[in-house]
């Protein structure tokens, strides 16, 4: 992948900037996204010319390459948050801003200024385009990303793209897309967004969400399908800046940016397999081994998105998950009998003969997998009853077993009573579970 991993400044908003850069840098990111604002290089300082100037050297030292943010909260306005806006009365004091940043931005060098366009209505629209058109003009031809942001009058990439093109289509105006709002408010999800952007893609901030709430979350903790995107921005060609984005988690923010980190890492090895995959079917066998030392804290996941990547571009995948399934360690083993719930339609004899192995096994966790979603759906009823009494025999909770209230019939209830029985005469006790089936009491 071409692109550079970034963290947003205004995610260390209790750090010194020299501190938060040296942190971002030191966890590996390579590219900074830096929000302009009183205590992170206030663009209205006396010495700003030399503080820029600093900076510079700063990011060059470090390997980090910038784009400027121009979200600072309580920066024009100490009593409104982000007011004045291109939409306000006196978007004059906005437009200055962003001729400000601009300077600064080609001081560092930045790729680079990203902005939104303000809370307003549907007749802030040509007040929006005469304010867009004014900081376009002031200043050094630096470009400006136009971020479509909830609730503000450009809310959606439709909206940006609209807007652009009734301005020209001016080459110093790109846009910035924000994954998480595409999963919050966009029609469409955050690949989709990001293709939709095309070449005017010129800023990315990284950040989950869940639809229609506006609050950025830690990867994972919302709906963002995160590899997908990173594979969209490779797919892109994209050659920017991706940096994570959120200004909510300073009072944790080492820990946070690397938890961050490590997620993007992880994200973006799966992309890389996923799109090998698709060339190269055959290189399931390099990527399947080495799931879980690459994704660790996502292995089950990331073992299905590969199995479902294989089977969707192989000619005949069946013998390759056998092969996969009877070469592999128990970790591999498991991911392929976790997966048949996803893949198992497309080779159902194949799966079908792979659940039949696990449950002839002793490795309990085999054994549970062995009873899922695709058993319940394409096992014999014989075999079926006879991994359920595998279950209880071998010690695993009911539970594990997918649709077991529809399947179960007279006959394995008189199987579990004579287990039952069983376990009674020699003085055992009987598994709640199996007491349940029976409709007994514990």
């Amino acid at each position: 992948m071409t692109f550079d991993l970034g963290y947003g400044t205004n995610g260390f908003a209790n750090h010194r900037l020299d501190d938060a850069l040296a942190i971002i840098a030191d966890l590996g990111y390579t590219a900074v996204a830096l929000t302009l604002d009183h205590h992170h290089l206030d663009p209205y300082a006396a010495d700003v010319g030399a503080r820029t100037e600093r900076l510079a050297t700063r990011l060059s030292a470090l390997g980090l390459r910038v784009v400027v943010e121009t979200g600072a909260r309580y920066l024009l306005d100490p009593r409104r948050k982000h007011h004045p806006t291109l939409v306000s009365e006196n978007q004059e004091v906005r437009v200055d801003f962003l001729v400000r940043a601009k300077r600064i931005a080609a001081d560092l060098g930045a790729d680079c200024v990203s902005f939104w366009s303000g809370v307003g209505s549907s007749d802030s629209w040509e007040h929006l385009k005469s304010g867009v058109e004014a900081a376009l003009a002031g200043g050094p031809a630096v470009p400006l990303a136009l971020e479509p942001e909830p609730c503000m009058v450009v809310e959606r990439l439709d909206q940006a793209l609209r807007l652009r093109e009734e301005l020209g289509d001016p080459g110093l105006l790109g846009i910035t897309v924000d994954v998480g709002h595409c999963v919050a408010v966009e029609w469409q999800d955050a690949a989709a967004c990001l293709q939709q952007a095309g070449g005017l893609l010129m800023n990315v901030q990284l950040d989950d969400m869940v639809q229609g709430v506006h609050e950025h979350l830690e990867f994972g903790e919302g709906q963002l399908d995160l590899p997908d995107t990173l594979g969209a921005l490779t797919d892109l060609g994209y050659t920017g800046v991706a940096a994570v984005e959120l200004p909510r988690h300073s009072h944790a923010a080492p820990v946070v940016a690397g938890r961050a980190f490590e997620a993007l890492r992880a994200a973006k090895w799966l992309a890389g397999a996923e799109q090998s995959l698709r060339a190269d079917p055959s290189s399931i066998r390099t990527f399947f081994p080495v799931v879980g030392r690459a994704v660790p804290s996502g292995e089950r996941e990331a073992r299905t998105r590969l199995l479902v990547a294989y089977v969707e571009h192989a000619g005949d995948p069946a013998e390759g998950l056998t092969t996969l399934y009877r070469q592999g360690t128990s970790a591999e083993r498991l991911g392929v009998l976790r997966g048949l719930a996803q893949i198992g339609d497309r080779v159902p004899d194949t799966g079908v003969e792979l659940v039949k192995d696990a449950l002839r096994c002793n490795e309990t966790g085999l054994v549970a997998a062995a009873m899922g979603a695709f058993a319940a759906r394409h096992l014999d009823q014989h075999t079926w009853r006879h991994g359920v009494l595998k279950c209880l025999f071998t010690g695993i909770p009911l539970t594990v077993v997918s649709d077991l209230d529809r399947r179960a019939d007279d006959e394995l209830r008189r199987m579990v009573s004579a287990f039952a029985d069983e376990r009674r005469a020699a003085g055992r006790p009987v598994p709640a579970d199996a007491l349940d089936l029976l409709g007994e009491a514990a």
